[in-house]
């Protein structure tokens, strides 16, 4: 079996655990050297021996705080010092909050959003655009279906994925004279910890997953990124839908059965 991304340099930021921890596990099984950040560092840690042991691509792992523009910078720098280049950005990292109502949610706590999961995916670009340049790399921005349809007391994160799709097609125009690609796609219900966790704060977390028909992987989610990495060659600024056809005959969802 060949192995897809061979030699590839990847970076992938909240890469310990749900989506990214798919996204870097895929990565490594096809080859490539990827250097994934979180907060926590013995999640990390743990992934990284887990995956260097099985192979055959490699991963080290970074503790990053993706709010913090030095801490990106350094998350890079580190890249760059061990394999002297990079191919690869996956901007993953972000976060939902709870539920709440417009009404109730601060300008402060909309910022702090907007800082955590728009404007660190732009600042992870801006500093990797010159290694993505020597090497007619690309960039995969994660965002979120809610982003096409919209999704109840959620108007802040809604807002930022939304923003995220835009900032992938602008991106893609500019960076397209390089030849570096700029892609994006949109997961709908994928089984992540964060997914569970908001679940639970329905009053009957089972029936609800009951409802949404078969969630999607983390390991399906690893191949999407690397289709756009590795195949998708002729793509960029689009945004590939991860749902399971969950925007499809909206009104009948709740009938699939499970």
């Amino acid at each position: 079996m060949s192995l897809r991304y061979h030699d590839r340099v990847v970076i992938v930021t909240g890469g310990s655990k749900g989506i990214g921890r798919g996204i870097v596990k895929v990565f490594v099984e096809n080859g490539a050297k990827v250097v994934f950040c979180a907060r926590g560092g013995a999640v990390g840690e743990a992934l990284e021996a887990e995956l260097n042991n099985a192979g055959p691509g490699s991963c080290k792992f970074v503790t990053c705080d993706i709010s913090k523009e030095d801490d990106i910078k350094r998350l890079i720098a580190v890249t760059v010092e061990h394999y002297g280049h990079v191919d690869c950005l996956v901007n993953n990292a972000g976060w939902h909050p709870p539920h709440k109502s417009t009404d109730d949610t601060t300008a402060e706590e909309f910022r702090d959003l907007l800082n955590l999961n728009l404007v660190s995916y732009f600042l992870a670009s801006k500093y990797v655009l010159p290694y993505l340049r020597q090497r007619q790399g690309n960039i995969i921005n994660v965002s979120s279906l809610v982003a096409t349809i919209g999704q109840k007391d959620a108007a802040p994160y809604v807002a930022t994925k939304g923003a995220i799709i835009s900032m992938t097609k602008a991106m893609a125009v500019d960076e397209s004279r390089y030849n570096v690609r700029v892609n994006c796609f949109s997961p709908g219900n994928v089984m992540t910890p964060l997914w569970e966790e908001l679940a639970g704060q329905t009053p009957d977390a089972a029936a609800a997953i009951k409802l949404l028909g078969r969630m999607g992987t983390e390991a399906e989610c690893g191949l999407a990124a690397l289709y756009l990495a590795a195949d998708a060659t002729f793509c960029t600024g689009i945004d590939l839908l991860f749902s399971g056809g969950a925007e499809l005959n909206y009104g009948f969802k709740s009938q699939i059965p499970s």
